[in-house]
């Protein structure tokens, strides 16, 4: 399909080349929402992560992005596997 791109790398540090984004779906859970992500949301833009320690139940959350910051909403409690430091960008 033309309009996919598949990569390898750490997805914690999204694609800064092809952003901003209207929309960014996270299916790891971080401790915190990525801020290379939280970055490259264009606004008006949505992110859907998962956030919460991997031990433990964590919550769901859709980040907005707006002209005047993040508003921040808990959808619902869930179980995600860890999002863990991969490849980085070659030097």
């Amino acid at each position: 399909m033309p309009n996919i791109t598949s990569l390898v790398g750490d997805g914690s540090f999204g694609l800064p080349d092809q952003a901003p984004f209207d929309r960014i779906i996270v299916t790891a859970a971080a401790e915190d929402p990525p801020g290379p992500l939280l970055a490259q949301l264009k606004p008006g833009g949505i992110m859907v992560v998962p956030v919460g320690q991997s031990d433990t139940v964590q919550t769901l959350i859709r980040v907005r992005k707006s002209d005047d910051g993040l508003d921040y909403d808990e959808l619902r409690p869930i179980r995600f596997v860890p999002l863990l430091e991969g490849l980085g960008k070659e030097t």
